[in-house]
């Protein structure tokens, strides 16, 4: 069976000794969270994620759910349970604005805890996730009376949230959905049409759901610009606030998928069901885009967790499986066979796969941060440097931790060679889950173009050049400091490939747009390897700064994260160099066949 144990010390050591977590107090609700407050809340998540949360996981996989005759949606055995006590802590509301029923804690504590509640069981993190992307919809554009009537008890966990974009025609180009929305004299609409793939669309763990429903009101304009958004409940509420009448809403079926068998994803049926506006009148991508760039972060948190929890179980089996003797000597004679972690391609696989975890770790709560200066500081500048990093590293956090972590799904796999194959060993499960992340919320592709073709340019590229400062600071910083040496000098070639990869976009995009396209997914790898090679520049910085300072019991672990930083700075970090050959190469090749010849 697989195991699972939360990396606290690691996310203590990033919020703390990198990232300076203390000198946010001044920020609301940071000082509700912190020094032992924080650590006491991330053992308990901790706590919470091995003890309540990952024993569900392989139940979950095992028996998925079940739509029953009369539409409705059972949940696997244990997960009810696992509800109630992730419930009963708060741990939904943990970020939501206590006005509005949460704890109004910073965006990076629940970055720092739903790491590990997602590591235990992604699929069952779905029910929540899409809740508080949901949260963050209704706080930004609903009105005083949305906010009052939903918010609380979606915050509290009693009701949840989903979020419906995809038809069967209609996935990432929005502009072509049907799903229409007809006035009614008392200012609600009558939603009518499907949407599929819908995550936690219909289940028994919460007493309402509350779907946020894209749809174009009659003779709106066609594309785009015609759509609305709309709050579609399960039950409508009655005149006290609570669930009442049924609504024609209904899970048609649940899609039968390669993974997260724990998760409801539902073809989910609109038949001139009662919904709400929320926000303006066509302005419903808008609104949408506040749930979708929180649920991209949270997304790219799930390919870091599910990369973390496979990295463990491989790491655990190469510690044990004696196969062969290793190439320098035996290092078990008392045994038949050394234990495998001696073989230096067993070591590939996981120092690889560490190295981007712990720096992938450190970006997400970076990244976390810029949103909760973002959005809680009373400083403008502050407030504009925080939104244009924060815009410009979600596509990357998606796509560059969904990417990798799949492929660490996959590599952990491997080191279980043929048991990895077996379902009893969970690593399949690992593998099947992790492949949605790549896909959902915008599938990677999207993300690349995303990047190249808006966050680049937007404002000036005012957020690429603070990027490019930042990173170029630090590297002039420590550049007379030997001991920083080997890692700066590999990020600042990083940085170099990064700009020049740049550069060439800007002299070649405009006149043949295929250029960017046929960059993209290259530039967004090049980008995230420079952004996590910056996370190991810091981290590194910081462990040396404990270990001249005497560690203590924290020594040996400071002198680990020197040596899996410099493996991803002399392994990892020169595929950079890859990354802006092929985005030098152009689009030629790639469009030269015509579509027939495929």
């Amino acid at each position: 069976m697989p195991i699972y144990r939360a990396p606290v010390a690691d996310t203590l050591f990033v919020l703390n000794d990198v990232l300076g977590y203390e000198r946010y107090a001044n920020l609301p609700g940071f000082a509700d969270a912190s020094g032992d407050v924080l650590e006491a809340i991330l053992a308990e998540g901790a706590r919470l994620a091995e003890e309540v949360i990952q024993p569900t996981n392989r139940i979950g996989d095992t028996q998925g759910c079940k739509r029953n005759d009369d539409g409705s949606v059972t949940t696997p055995e244990a997960f009810k349970d696992a509800w109630a006590q992730y419930r009963e802590g708060g741990w939904l509301g943990l970020a939501v604005p206590a006005e509005f029923g949460g704890q109004g804690l910073p965006y990076a504590v629940h970055t720092a805890v739903g790491e590990y509640f997602v590591s235990a069981n992604m699929a069952f993190m779905m029910y929540p996730g899409l809740t508080q992307g949901a949260i963050a919809a209704i706080v930004a554009h609903g009105n005083d009376e949305q906010k009052a009537a939903y918010l609380p008890k979606m915050a509290d966990g009693a009701w949840t949230g989903t979020m419906n974009l995809t038809e069967p025609h209609c996935g990432t180009d929005l502009g072509l959905l049907r799903t229409k929305a007809v006035p009614n004299a008392d200012g609600s609409y009558k939603i009518s049409g499907q949407k599929i793939f819908i995550s936690a669309g219909e289940h028994d763990l919460s007493e309402n759901i509350v779907h946020l429903v894209l749809a174009r009101i009659e003779g709106a304009p066609e594309g785009v610009k015609g759509i609305s958004l709309f709050i579609v409940p399960k039950f409508v509420l009655d005149a006290e606030g609570n669930p009442g009448a049924r609504n024609a809403v209904s899970c048609g079926s649940i899609e039968e998928k390669m993974g997260i068998h724990g998760n409801s994803t539902c073809v989910m049926n609109y038949d001139e069901a009662t919904g709400w506006l929320l926000g303006q009148e066509n302005g419903g991508l808008k609104a949408m885009f506040v749930m979708m760039n929180e649920a991209r972060l949270g997304v790219g948190l799930q390919g870091l967790a599910i990369g973390e929890a496979a990295y463990q179980n491989a790491a655990a089996y190469a510690r044990e499986r004696i196969q062969g003797r290793s190439l320098s000597g035996p290092k078990a004679p008392d045994r038949q066979a050394d234990p495998i972690i001696v073989h230096p391609d067993i070591r590939r696989k996981l120092m690889t796969m560490r190295s981007f975890n712990e720096a992938g770790r450190a970006l997400a709560l970076w990244t976390a941060l810029r949103s909760d200066v973002a959005h809680r500081s009373g400083d403008e500048k502050d407030r504009q440097l925080a939104d244009d990093l924060l815009g410009l590293m979600t596509p990357i956090v998606k796509g560059v931790l969904t990417d990798k972590g799949f492929e660490h799904a996959v590599m952990a796999q491997q080191v279980f060679g043929g048991h990895g194959y077996i379902e009893e060993h969970g690593m399949s499960q690992f593998v099947r889950d992790a492949r949605i992340a790549m896909i959902y919320e915008g599938a990677n592709g999207v993300q690349a173009l995303d990047l190249v073709g808006r966050k680049l340019a937007q404002n000036g590229g005012r957020a690429v050049q603070a990027f490019f400062k930042e990173v170029g600071e630090f590297c002039e910083t420590n550049r007379s400091d030997e001991k920083m040496a080997p890692y700066t000098k590999a990020l600042k070639k990083g940085l170099n490939d990064l700009q020049a990869a740049t550069m060439w976009l800007m002299q070649n995009a405009m006149q043949r747009p295929d250029n960017a396209g046929a960059a993209s997914t290259d530039y967004l790898h090049l980008f995230g390897l420079v952004a996590l090679g910056y996370m190991w520049g810091q981290m590194v910085k910081a462990a040396q700064q404990k270990l001249t300072g005497g560690a203590g019991d924290a020594a040996p672990f400071c002198e680990h994260k020197l040596v899996t930083g410099r493996y991803f700075m002399e392994r990892v970090m020169p595929e950079t160099a890859a990354h802006l050959a092929r985005i030098s190469t152009g689009a030629d090749t790639m469009m030269a066949l015509p579509a027939e010849a495929f």
